[in-house]
């Protein structure tokens, strides 16, 4: 695997804080043009110096992944390679110097390119009739909880003192919700058939309903999401004032994501669940029945251990539905997905829908290097009438294949020899012999002879560039 290059991310961090090469050098104890080497990655850095890196810049030392920065360079690396933008080639070189020196411009690129597109579309008729949307509610949603690594101290502190009063073990805290609501806020909870839904709450009344088709650990959740609603609306609020969001749409998902957190932090307590999640190796299955939740509650929960002074591993998380479609993506781990299109057909995310119900494990290497231990299934949403198509999603996580020791789905794997290579999406990957390719890449010229038919159907050299 490619030795992790962070100098760039040192000089960003060092320029957050508004210091020079002198002044951090000094701190560091190590001379400027050394530090100068540092960060243009011309040396390598040692322990120590990680440990000291910091404790002057008063950082954890998981901020010097460069996560930001790959997250950065491969939306960059994307963008500049849509057609209709028109480009030359842009040197990867330029694009990683953007993306470590100028991180706010990089951004700025990324959200003037998201708002070029919507308004692209609108333009050919997709606006809706009130008028255009410069930002679309679910995408500036999907980011605020991806800059904030999708963990909100705030709500664990709510969650953790809730949980210190009802004092009820994982089989009894649908019992111990559902008291919470009735004996201190007057509600009661009534299962039973809903026409078309599956949760139901009548403020005038104070009656929360549940659909009869939800299994159990669903009724919990959605239980604990209520109680929230009520007790922790206010912690909730106070996280989203300072995030300026652009619509009422994007503050309402925004609402209702902080809430199923708070609902998740509820029934799945940060301590406990670490514990238990460090003692099960992540064992998703395992996890899930010994705190009474479903897979994905379960799964989504390990995204979120990211507390300063108790990390969990980082792992990703998301949700795809048949058509590819992302629904929910984090990204602790730091894996580079792709914002604007279709991702890898080899990814294993795709082939869980081929095996129902089992998981699946995949070692992923990415063309720069990165290797993730991937895993994935499928899960089934209950249907709200006779006929229609159950919804189904894969669930996937991974994490960096440096910590797959820590994870049991990495367990019998030849980790050295098991990894397939996957790219971010065909039109931005450079691999010439892929089978599974689906589009031509758009930054090579193709190679078309009639006379010979190659295994890839679409033949280039990955020397010849545009």
């Amino acid at each position: 695997m490619a030795r992790p290059l962070i100098g760039r991310t040192i000089r960003r961090l060092r320029a957050e804080q508004r210091m020079t090469q002198q002044a951090l050098a000094i701190r560091l104890g190590i001379s400027a043009s050394y530090l100068n080497l540092i960060e243009h990655d011309q040396r390598p850095v040692t322990a120590s110096l990680l440990i000291k890196l910091g404790q002057v810049l008063a950082l954890d030392l998981a901020a010097l992944s460069g996560t930001e920065e790959r997250q950065a360079e491969a939306g960059l690396r994307e963008v500049l390679s849509d057609p209709l933008l028109g480009l030359a080639e842009v040197p990867e070189a330029e694009i990683a110097t953007l993306a470590g020196s100028a991180p706010q411009a990089a951004r700025a690129v990324l959200a003037l390119y998201r708002a070029w597109r919507v308004a692209r579309e609108d333009a050919s008729g997709i606006a809706l009739p009130s008028g255009r949307r410069l930002l679309l509610p679910n995408e500036e949603a999907r980011d605020f909880f991806h800059d904030r690594a999708n963990h909100f101290a705030e709500l664990e502190r709510v969650a953790e003192t809730l949980g210190g009063e009802l004092r009820a073990v994982p089989a009894e805290m649908n019992h111990a919700v559902a008291e919470r609501l009735r004996r201190t806020h007057g509600v009661t909870v009534s299962v039973g058939p809903l026409d078309g839904a599956l949760r139901r709450y009548d403020p005038a009344l104070r009656r929360l309903d549940l659909s009869e088709t939800l299994p159990r650990e669903s009724r919990g959740f959605q239980m604990a999401f209520q109680l929230m609603l009520l007790e922790a609306r206010e912690a909730v609020e106070a996280v989203i004032a300072p995030a300026q969001l652009s619509s009422a749409e994007a503050i309402a998902l925004v609402r209702i994501g902080l809430l199923n957190y708070a609902a998740a932090a509820l029934l799945m307590p940060y301590a406990a669940y670490l514990s238990a999640a460090r003692t099960l190796r992540h064992e998703v299955e395992a996890l899930a029945a010994r705190f009474g939740v479903s897979f994905e509650q379960a799964a989504h929960r390990l995204s979120t251990l990211q507390r300063a002074d108790a990390r969990g591993v980082p792992f990703f998380f998301l949700r795809v539905d048949p058509a590819g479609n992302v629904d929910k993506r984090f990204s602790a781990a730091g894996f580079p997905f792709a914002r604007f299109g279709g991702s890898c057909p080899k990814w294993i995310v795709h082939q869980a829908f081929a095996t129902p119900a089992m998981t699946r494990v995949q070692v992923a290497m990415l063309p720069d290097g990165a290797a993730f231990l991937c895993f994935a299934r499928t899960i089934v949403a209950p249907t709200t009438h006779w006929g229609e198509p159950a919804p189904m999603h894969v669930v996937a996580m991974g994490c960096d294949l440096s910590r797959a020791a820590e994870v049991v789905y990495a367990d019998g794997l030849d980790l050295a020899r098991a990894a397939v290579g996957i790219g971010l999406s065909c039109r931005l990957c450079d691999r010439a012999d892929c089978r599974s390719r689906a589009f031509p890449p758009l930054e090579h010229r193709l190679n078309l002879d009639p006379n010979e038919d190659g295994a890839s159907p679409w033949r280039f050299d990955p020397a010849r560039r545009v």
